[in-house]
């Protein structure tokens, strides 16, 4: 297949996600570059940072166009952490920001009275529906995480996937080929790989 484009806005641990790729087979690489996004068989958009400078750095290095362009159009793609969150029309965070907008909903702080934030360490994913992304994983599967900030989705049926902290937050969401998930599967052993091996055999069985 042609390649896996992880997609470099300046935030977030880029090598992390492309060794994991590589782990599971997949021709992965990082760039900047909206040509190359245009090209690419599949599209992971990771993060680790801020909603509004995320958004900026989008913007700025013409990412944006790219992006929605290629979601359109049928390319597998995967939001992760801020990834994920990037994907809805807007955030809280800092003051506010508008996001990409290909998922209606917006992004809140965790509802974690009395709860350290930002939540760090291992939840029970609670899958709810069986969709080729989670093939031969648990239901529940405890999968890393490392946030602050969580998806309000709009429409119920774009969720994928919850887990509790304090409260139940939505932690994965689908729009096949479009899927976000706000844990980390590049650090989440053999569960994560296995998701992303499960991602990669979709996007080679999407048309070029």
């Amino acid at each position: 297949m042609s390649r896996v484009a992880i997609v470099d806005y300046g935030m977030g641990n880029l090598r992390s996600v492309q060794k994991a790729f590589e782990r599971v087979g997949a021709d992965a690489v990082v760039t900047s570059d909206p040509e190359r996004v245009r090209g690419a068989a599949m599209l992971v958009l990771p993060g680790v940072g801020a909603f509004p400078r995320a958004m900026e750095e989008i913007a700025r290095r013409g990412l944006d166009e790219a992006l929605l362009e290629r979601v359109r159009a049928g390319t597998p793609t995967l939001g992760i952490c801020l990834g994920m969150q990037l994907l809805f029309e807007n955030s809280t965070e800092l003051g506010g920001a508008a996001g990409l907008g290909l998922l209606r909903g917006s992004v809140d702080r965790l509802p974690a009275e009395g709860l350290k934030l930002p939540q760090i360490g291992w939840n029970p994913v609670r899958w709810s529906s069986a969709d080729p992304l989670v093939d031969g994983l648990p239901n529940p599967t405890p999968m890393y995480h490392v946030h602050s900030y969580a998806a309000a989705p709009a429409d119920a049926d774009a969720v994928f996937g919850v887990t509790d902290y304090g409260a139940e937050f939505v932690t994965a969401v689908a729009r096949p080929p479009l899927y976000g998930v706000q844990f980390h599967p590049e650090k989440s052993g053999p569960a994560g790989l296995r998701l992303l091996s499960n991602l990669t055999r979709i996007a080679r069985a999407v048309p070029a």
